[in-house]
C-alpha cells in the first residue's frame, strides 16, 4: 500500500492534532475581559454565560441570574453574596463562564481577584473542559481548578486538577500558604501546555503538574483539549463548611480582570 495512499486513512475516531505549545511567558492576548463598564453594568453577554440554579458539593447558595454581580465603575467587576431567601435556599451569590463563548486549549490564563472573608465563603476560579457541555460527564471531561480559597482561611490557595482516577477530595493539588489574600488584589494563573500545567499566585509557583508524572502516578491525563473559564464565588458546602453567625453578609469577591495569552 503506498504512501499516499496511508495519508488518507485518517480514521474518524482520531483525535485532531493538537494545537502547538506557547511559548511562556505568552503574549499573544486570545481573551480578555477588563471589567471597566460603569457602575451597576452586567458581565459582558457576548463573553459571559450566566449560570444560574443551586450549586453543588452541599453549598448553601441559590446562584442568581445576574442579581449578584455588576461593575463598580473603577475597573472590577463585583460578585456579590447575600443573606436573602431565593429558589429555596437562604443566600444568593453569582456564577458564570464563558462557554460556548470562548473554549481555548493551551495558554497562560490570569485572573487578578480579591477574596471575601468569612467563614462558609468559598471564592473560585477554574476551567472545565469544553466537551461537558456537549454531555461528557464529569469528571472525564476534565476540572482545572486555578483559585480555590477558603473564608475561614484567606492565608491557603488551592490548585487542584479532577479526572477519573483523581477528583473530589482525592483531586490531584497542592495548596500555598501566604499573605491574607482577603486584604487585597492578587494575580491567579496556569500556564498549560501538552507536558502539564503550572499554577501561580502572583509570582510564585504553587504546583506543577506535569503529564508525565500525573499518568505515572495518579490516572490518565484528560487535559488535552479546549476548556472554558468560570468565575464563582460559593456559600457554604462540603468543604469550606456552613456559615455561621459569624458569616458578613453582604459579602463581594472583587475581579479586577481575566486574560488568557497564546
Amino acid at each position: 500500500m503506498g504512501v499516499q495512499h496511508l495519508r488518507h486513512r485518517r480514521r474518524p475516531q482520531d483525535p485532531p492534532a493538537k494545537p502547538a505549545d506557547p511559548t511562556f511567558p505568552a503574549s499573544r492576548l486570545v481573551f480578555a475581559d477588563e471589567f471597566n463598564g460603569a457602575a451597576s453594568s452586567k458581565p459582558d453577554s457576548s463573553k459571559w454565560t450566566l449560570d444560574p440554579g443551586t450549586g453543588q458539593n452541599g453549598e448553601q447558595e441559590y446562584y442568581t441570574n445576574g442579581d449578584n454581580a455588576a461593575m463598580d465603575g473603577q475597573g472590577h467587576l463585583v460578585m456579590t453574596a447575600r443573606k436573602e431567601t431565593v429558589g429555596g435556599r437562604d443566600y444568593t451569590s453569582h456564577r458564570m463562564n464563558t462557554g460556548g463563548k470562548f473554549t481555548f486549549q493551551y495558554g497562560r490564563v490570569e485572573a487578578r481577584v480579591k477574596v471575601p472573608k468569612g467563614q462558609g465563603f468559598w471564592p473560585a476560579f477554574w476551567m472545565m473542559g469544553a466537551d461537558f457541555l456537549s454531555g461528557r460527564p464529569w469528571p472525564y471531561n476534565g476540572e482545572v481548578d486555578i483559585m480555590e480559597v477558603l473564608g475561614k482561611d484567606t492565608t491557603t490557595t488551592y490548585a487542584t486538577l479532577h479526572a477519573p482516577m483523581y477528583n473530589g477530595g482525592g483531586g490531584y493539588g497542592q495548596s500555598l500558604k501566604t499573605v491574607d489574600l482577603s486584604a487585597d488584589f492578587h494575580t491567579w494563573a496556569a500556564e498549560w501546555d501538552s507536558k502539564g500545567i503550572r499554577f501561580f499566585l502572583d509570582n510564585t509557583q504553587v504546583f506543577y503538574a506535569s503529564k508525565e508524572t500525573t499518568e505515572n502516578t495518579k490516572g490518565a491525563w484528560v487535559y488535552d483539549h479546549p476548556f472554558y473559564l468560570i468565575l464563582n464565588l460559593a456559600v457554604g458546602g462540603d468543604w469550606p463548611g456552613a456559615v455561621d453567625a459569624t458569616t458578613p453578609f453582604p459579602s463581594q469577591m472583587l475581579v479586577d480582570y481575566v486574560r488568557v495569552y497564546q
